[in-house]
């Protein structure tokens, strides 16, 4: 038992949650370019846009102390929009 304790903290010693950070795609606020936001510092801006084949992103940015936007999260997910 002592040893199956052991091996759980080895194998969670070892994992990470933090990835790469995410890139800007076609779409984002700051593909291509530097965005500036007139809100305070630490507000949250959400970007949603029909990205490639169909597909809705969804995308977080924190604003920072000099007002230039932080790419933060980045989901893709199927648009269900029916027309």
């Amino acid at each position: 038992m002592k040893y199956a304790a052991i091996f759980i903290a080895m194998a969670l010693a070892g994992c990470s949650t933090t990835g790469p950070p995410p890139e800007p795609v076609p779409g984002s606020l700051t593909y291509g370019r530097v965005a500036h936001s007139p809100y305070p510092p630490g507000t949250v801006v959400n970007n949603t846009f029909l990205g490639k084949w169909g597909y809705r992103t969804f995308e977080k940015y924190v604003v920072q102390p000099d007002g230039t936007l932080k790419l933060t999260s980045q989901q893709t997910a199927p648009d269900f929009l029916v027309f």
